[in-house]
């Protein structure tokens, strides 16, 4: 499914909340979920990452209960109606709604604290024998962006992984239910963003399939000159495209049509002495 040598997918956020930072409040209804949920299939997303915490910098925690009361309907309603070949991913860091989602029919969990705010979602994911996706941040939302520090980002953030890893390999998950994200603007700066984006080799070599995340970010703004980042998806595309030639398998991102669009081109010239002259 995640295999660096098959198509890379495209992960379509779905924000069931009132307050993230480009999207919040607008699909917090079932029936509005529902149909950018349908909207983004017809744009070809492979994985919808439904979440009911926002973690954008400086952002409160929700309770499990608050967050189970959010996701879990749209992903019923989304289980009821969806083609049986979209994926759907549950982004919590929460092992009770972890575990809830599962019940109400997501097949992948998406922890942006990799295992460490509620080190049972291991336990849970190994159980339900369910991919889980273990993403690096310095801090936690709340606090995440005030003055984050590494000496060197990119092996950091890598030693940092491999002892996630560790941790959900002794918790039982297997090897092949495994994935890794740089966690691209979470407890980190400009300058730690863009080492990561141009060594992303390096955490592929790691053997795990790797998620990137760097949809409408703030730091790509800072670097256009733009504040809206309803006005980033060209910027977006552009990381999509470098992730592909890179080996990156998954894309997190709010605009699925247009990084679609990127990360098929980019694969077809990846692989180009395979595809046949158009």
């Amino acid at each position: 499914m995640f295999s660096q040598y098959t198509k890379p997918l495209i992960m379509g956020i779905l924000n069931v909340t009132p307050d993230s930072f480009s999207d919040g409040g607008k699909f917090s209804s079932v029936t509005t979920a529902l149909q950018h949920a349908k909207h983004m299939i017809t744009e070809g997303v492979d994985i919808i990452d439904i979440g009911g915490e926002s973690t954008r910098p400086g952002s409160d925690p929700v309770s499990p209960e608050d967050q189970i009361e959010r996701v879990i309907p749209v992903i019923t309603a989304l289980r009821q109606q969806l083609k049986c070949t979209t994926l759907i991913s549950i982004d919590t860091t929460s092992s009770h709604v972890a575990q809830a989602a599962l019940q109400a029919g997501a097949d992948i969990i998406n922890d942006v604290s990799g295992g460490e705010q509620d080190p049972a979602i291991l336990t849970v994911a190994a159980e339900n024998h369910a991919p889980i996706i273990l993403m690096h941040r310095q801090g936690t939302p709340k606090t995440m962006q005030d003055n984050p520090y590494y000496e060197d980002v990119v092996p950091e953030v890598i030693q940092a992984l491999q002892a996630k890893i560790a941790l959900a390999l002794n918790a039982g998950i297997p090897k092949t239910n495994l994935l890794i994200d740089p966690g691209i603007g979470f407890g980190k700066r400009r300058q730690d963003n863009l080492e990561l984006l141009a060594h992303l080799d390096q955490l592929v070599a790691l053997g795990f399939p790797v998620l990137l995340g760097t949809s409408r970010k703030r730091f790509m703004g800072s670097l256009c000159n733009i504040t809206d980042p309803n006005d980033l998806v060209t910027a977006t595309a552009v990381t999509t495209a470098l992730g592909v030639m890179a080996g990156v398998q998954i894309f997190r991102v709010h605009d699925v049509k247009e990084n679609r669009q990127a990360a098929d081109v980019a694969w077809a010239i990846k692989n180009s002495t395979t595809f046949e002259s158009a």
